[in-house]
């Protein structure tokens, strides 16, 4: 398995970094005609990884809880299928499986929205339980279910969007950052068991991008503060080692090297995407 301290160099020599050949042609991540789950496909980070792998060529089955802006995507992409509804319910992820019968299943970004900001003062074991089925629970129950598919044809790319809080937690997000830590337990502990099966599991942890879920942790602190919006969201902003948010749609560039066969090599890694924030060596 590759360490995350040679990534950038592994990146590097591979191509990713836009490296341009003789003829000024942009590296090819070879995914045309794959065809790539991506659910929350309609915002953020979902949306973000959705437009890098039309570009490539992909064939994108879309996942997201709202019908319209799934059908502005279809007449803005035509390579792409949609599956309108709730992917942490089981009804939808069996509705998106039978459409992908007899496919060969290249990949899934596994991503969907966050629970409430809170801190753990404020928590009971009713929003415990919420937060369970919307962070873990779901994304268990859909990895089993991929698995097979995966296995049979010996190859499959699993990319999961977690949090950089599962490397150092953040302000007020006790819920989002338990679960998180437990569904990253069990990815790496996937991709030891199934390490030479053809399929690779990694752990995307983004920091603080231009995304909904960032909205609601300003808003979540400006209400403490009692202070504005713009103010707060100015002063977390001040308080990051670039002074400024990350891009969704670069972060989706990144997702689609790793459905990349360039990524084979890489599995069971959490790679942060946080501007610099987490601190820590290991």
């Amino acid at each position: 398995m590759l360490k995350l301290e040679y990534m950038a160099t592994f990146l590097f020599l591979t191509g990713f970094y836009n490296f341009q050949g003789k003829n000024n042609e942009i590296m090819d991540l070879q995914l045309k005609d794959t065809n790539i789950i991506v659910c929350g496909a309609t915002s953020g980070f979902g949306r973000g990884t959705l437009e890098a792998l039309i570009e490539e060529g992909a064939r994108v089955y879309a996942v997201a809880r709202t019908p319209e802006k799934l059908n502005e995507l279809q007449l803005k992409h035509s390579a792409i299928r949609v599956i309108a509804g709730d992917i942490s319910r089981s009804d939808i992820q069996d509705k998106l499986l039978s459409q992908l019968q007899g496919k060969h299943i290249h990949g899934a970004l596994i991503n969907a929205g966050g629970p409430p900001a809170k801190s753990a003062e404020e928590t009971n074991l009713e929003v415990w339980d919420e937060a369970y089925k919307m962070v873990m629970r779901w994304k268990i129950e859909f990895t089993m279910k991929l698995l097979p598919f995966l296995k049979k044809q010996q190859f499959g790319r699993m990319l999961y969007v977690e949090s950089s809080s599962i490397k150092q937690p953040i302000e007020n997000l006790v819920l989002s950052t338990s679960f998180r830590m437990g569904i990253t337990g069990y990815i790496k502990t996937l991709a030891q068991e199934l390490v030479d099966s053809g399929i690779t599991f990694n752990i995307m942890a983004p920091g603080f991008h231009q995304t909904a879920a960032v909205d609601r942790i300003v808003e979540n602190k400006a209400k403490k503060r009692n202070s504005s919006y713009d103010e707060t969201l100015n002063d977390m902003i001040q308080q990051l080692p670039m002074k400024k948010m990350g891009n969704p749609d670069s972060f989706g560039k990144l997702a689609a090297w790793l459905f990349s066969p360039y990524a084979d090599y890489i599995t069971g890694q959490i790679i942060p995407v946080d501007g610099g924030v987490i601190k820590s060596s290991v």
